[in-house]
């Protein structure tokens, strides 16, 4: 089997992430191999975040990557590049999709697919990384408490065949990791800014139980989202640290 051809799918499973990190360390994996099911009945995000995806309707699936060639610095590349994959396929179908920091594929203001990266560490590079996606394809109904999920059903109306849009997601993901691989670092940065939901203009966000009033002007190389407040400060936030407000 080709690196990024081959798929292990699971009729239902807890979590593809804990999968792909079981298969890790019992067998070989080629680079690109996919954990992907039809229900996933604990998915995760970041942190406590849960993932509601009703059985047999969206894209829930595990992308396993070896960037041996990335310095441990440059961990976050890694994300952008799944966001900019994943926000590149739904753009071939729909237009206004957005990443949101971190790396949530957003249209307009509702949020359609979210991305949990876990990593392993080896000395000064990166061991492996395990880049779980949800994507909702064809769900219209969502009763989690979630604030605002939307499936591409929903938007154009159409009914997607789900092995048919894994293929196709997974060669736009494949597209910018080769271009990580190949160091073109700084075409994926413009791509991931020129991308980011709520950039460069001024809207309410939370911290520390306060509410204020600022614009993203970027994103560091650790990965933490750079801001600049309506009193014109220049702040930095850690992921789940700095709160959205619609």
């Amino acid at each position: 089997m080709k690196s990024w051809e081959n798929v292990i799918k699971l009729s239902s499973t807890d979590s593809t992430n804990l999968n792909a990190a079981q298969l890790l360390k019992s067998e070989n994996v080629e680079e690109g191999t996919i954990v992907h099911t039809y229900e996933q009945k604990a998915g995760r995000g970041l942190g406590q975040n849960t993932w509601e995806s009703e059985k047999g309707k969206n894209l829930t699936f595990s992308i396993i990557l070896f960037p041996h060639f990335l310095p441990v610095q440059h961990h976050y590349m890694l994300s952008k590049v799944v966001s900019l994959g994943v926000s590149e396929y739904v753009s071939s179908k729909i237009d206004h999709i957005k990443i949101k920091w971190p790396n949530d594929i957003y249209w307009q203001d509702k949020k359609l697919a979210g991305i949990l990266i876990e990593n392993s560490i080896k000395g000064s590079t990166m061991n492996y990384s395990v880049a779980g996606i949800g994507l909702n394809l064809n769900q219209v109904q969502f009763v989690s408490n979630a604030p605002n999920p939307v499936s591409l059903k929903q938007i154009t109306k159409k009914k997607y065949a789900i092995d048919d849009e894994l293929v196709l997601v997974r060669q736009h993901i494949k597209k910018y990791y080769q271009m990580l691989k190949a160091g073109q670092m700084n075409e994926i940065n413009r791509a991931y800014i020129d991308n980011l939901y709520r950039f460069n203009k001024f809207y309410n966000f939370r911290w520390n139980n306060r509410i204020f009033r600022a614009k993203i002007t970027g994103v560091n190389e650790y990965g933490h989202l750079q801001v600049l407040t309506s009193d014109n400060e220049k702040k930095e936030f850690e992921m789940k640290e700095i709160e959205f407000l619609i």
